[in-house]
């Protein structure tokens, strides 16, 4: 490239086409030489969809570089993060914080360019993706956050939040069910400033996509309610152009069927699966330098005039964020509560006072812990009002509604509740976008039995650390007569196994408020609320004996203890079954046995407190009984593997439809049946 070509090229101007094919070349250079660095990895989709990556990169996308978090920055997902390199080889072109040996360790230990990518692990990756239909579930929450802090903060003249969501998906994406669910949910919502640019290759690992995959998916997307646009040539970036300029003045989410060839520019691979999911190998590497007028050294090449060219990013950024700044400035003068607000959103701060919201029980005959959540979700939202949320189509059992509150509907994105519709797994992934998004608080319900639909986006949010509420109802056979397919028994424990995600199971409506306290003070990952649909008692905490509620912030607690001789016995329980271990306290108490309830709302909690604390709740030296309604895989850690020194008593099989009291007489889940345990340990 010459000097005088280098100078007239300009981001957001047409490039001509043999510079258009050196910076194209570049990306799929880069990516194809990172995957052979690592011998590991994805070549094809980099190398196919190089220049509709290049034209929205550098055409359409707002960002700055040197601020991957500035707030009107429009969002870009890499839904098939398995071609992980396009979206490293753009970061580190357009200047990122990631240099080029970064690329170079592709796939290494301590490096910044993982197999897929990872959400606060390498500057501007917004979405942790790879588990196919998840970036796409992430871009509609982006979508929907986007749309409600616009509804809320926006002024005449004054547009504070105003971008779009872009993303690359895959046929893998659109083949998965939770894409389908968001797909919908977007249409239905008619959120139209998504704008996905659909891979189109033909091609999935086990061979052509024919083999599994013959729908009609343009006809499905145009049910769903989208934009609909198809068969442009993922090589031709005046046809992406038109067409991303097409979406943009659609009021509905767009999709873009980009025609293209996997492994774009290996002459023996390209258009075939060999070239998905593997390295070209040190031969067709070559070849592919040849064909493409590639240097074969050095490897991870970029020409001067292409650097140059993708330098600009940054010149632009900063441009467009300075703009965005004295903008803002403005509004801060015209609008400064509003400003502070939305800058305290975005920060992920919660406002000042919060905790006062969160309201007190008077001790009774009580409720069950779902209607105390809902009773607490109400006082919380009058003072945080970027918690928002909803159920999946069960708001009247989860009671997840924020009364006389509008819900989110097609045109007016400014109510704090959501219809997500029976879409578990979408709203999971909706709820990771829009925290992914930043701004709002996002909580979500359903069944604690159906958290199964729902649990790989659980796991995404633990990984990425969201701060994601799941609020699970209905969490054990407590829930009667729907029978077994609704009555969990293993999920707290596979729940609990996750790492980064607090489960936490409240006892009365106290430990409930105290759990939504512990839900919104962290930050760094999502947390479970496992409540009942059975009634339960309120604790009288001034009673002799009594523990505060507060000790729920540390995972477990003395709930009650009687033990003036010394103590003998310790009974653990959580949720509903911490009053039938309180039940048996008593006459264990009466008959003189000195005992002891803990309450174990949340063993993540528990084990992050230094191991004095745990020992001044759980003796080492003293026998225990746990009690759960659900598993007892996994209690040994608390009762011990010692037969005659803890016994765990919970349900090891699936449950009946019955009255609950009767399922609970039935499988021993009782006073009595506690103070046989116990008594066997004494």
């Amino acid at each position: 490239m010459t000097a005088q070509t280098k100078s007239i090229h300009e981001f957001e101007k047409p490039l001509d086409n043999a510079f258009e094919k050196l910076a194209a070349n570049t990306i799929r250079m880069l990516a194809a030489d990172g995957v052979q660095a690592a011998n590991s990895g994805h070549p094809g989709m980099p190398m196919g969809m190089a220049v509709a990556a290049l034209t929205l990169w550098t055409r359409f996308m707002r960002y700055n570089p040197a601020n991957p978090a500035w707030l009107n920055r429009d969002r870009f997902v890499l839904s098939a993060g398995h071609g992980s390199m396009l979206l490293y080889a753009m970061l580190h072109l357009t200047g990122y914080d990631l240099p080029l040996d970064q690329l170079r360790s592709f796939r290494q230990w301590g490096s910044k360019t993982p197999g897929h990518p990872e959400f606060g692990h390498t500057a501007g990756v917004e979405t942790t993706t790879g588990p196919l239909g998840a970036g796409f579930s992430n871009g509609v929450g982006m979508a929907l956050a986007e749309r409600w802090l616009a509804a809320r903060f926006n002024r005449p003249g004054f547009d504070m939040v105003d971008h779009y969501t872009y993303a690359i998906v895959s046929d893998g994406d659109l083949m998965e069910g939770v894409a389908s669910e968001a797909a919908s949910l977007a249409g239905h919502l008619q959120l139209g400033k998504i704008i996905y640019l659909y891979d189109d290759n033909h091609i999935t690992i086990d061979g052509k996509t024919d083999v599994s995959y013959t729908e009609d998916w343009a006809g499905r997307f145009t049910a769903y309610g989208w934009h609909v646009q198809k068969g442009i040539d993922a090589n031709d970036s005046a046809a992406l152009a038109a067409a991303i300029e097409a979406a943009k003045a659609d009021p509905r989410p767009s999709i873009i069927g980009c025609r293209s060839i996997i492994g774009y520019g290996s002459p023996n691979r390209a258009g075939t699966s060999k070239v998905h999911g593997e390295a070209l190998g040190a031969d067709e590497l070559k070849a592919t330098k040849e064909n493409l007028g590639w240097p074969q050294e050095p490897a991870f090449f970029i020409p001067d005039d292409v650097a140059a060219y993708f330098a600009q990013a940054r010149t632009r950024g900063a441009a467009l964020e300075a703009a965005y700044a004295a903008q803002f400035a403005s509004y801060a003068a015209a609008y400064p509560a509003e400003a502070a607000e939305l800058q305290r959103m975005m920060a992920g701060e919660l406002p000042a006072g919060w905790e006062a919201a969160l309201p007190v029980f008077p001790a009774g005959k009580g409720d069950a812990t779902r209607n105390s959540s809902g009773k607490v979700l109400n006082a919380l939202a009058a003072v945080i009002p970027n918690l928002i949320g909803g159920s999946a189509d069960l708001a009247g059992s989860n009671k997840t509604d924020i009364n006389g509150k509008p819900f989110i509907q097609a045109g007016d994105y400014s109510g704090p509740n959501i219809h997500f519709g029976v879409r578990e797994h979408g709203m999971g992934g909706i709820l990771n976008g829009m925290v992914y998004h930043g701004g709002v608080i996002p909580y979500g319900g359903t069944f604690l039995v159906f958290s199964d639909y729902m649990r790989g986006s659980i796991r995404l949010a633990a990984l990425s650390g969201l701060r994601v509420i799941y609020v699970f109802t209905h969490d054990s056979i407590g829930l009667g007569e729907d029978g077994p397919t609704h009555q969990p028994i293993e999920h707290l424990a596979a729940l609990r196994a996750m790492p980064n995600l607090t489960v936490m199971r409240p006892a009365d409506a106290n430990e409930v408020s105290e759990a939504w306290k512990a839900a919104l003070l962290k930050a760094d990952g999502p947390t479970v609320l496992a409540l009942t649909r059975q009634n339960l008692p309120t604790y009288d905490r001034s009673a002799p004996g009594m523990g505060a509620a507060g000790g729920v912030q540390k995972g477990g607690y003395v709930l009650f203890e009687r033990a003036n001789d010394g103590l003998q016995i310790v009974l653990i329980g959580t949720g509903s079954e911490v009053d039938i271990a309180y039940q048996a306290a008593l006459k264990l108490a009466d008959e003189g046995v000195g005992v002891r309830v803990v309450s174990l709302p949340s063993w993540e909690l528990f084990e992050q407190q230094d191991a004095a604390y745990r020992a001044s709740v759980l003796p080492p030296d003293v026998p225990k009984v746990s009690i759960e309604a659900g598993t007892t895989f996994g209690w040994s850690r608390w009762v011990g593997n010692d037969p005659a020194r803890g016994i765990a008593i919970g349900i090891d099989h699936f449950g009946a439809s019955a009255p609950f009291q009767r399922l609970y007489q039935e499988f021993g889940l009782t006073p009595d049946n506690v103070l046989a345990a116990a008594r066997k340990l004494l």
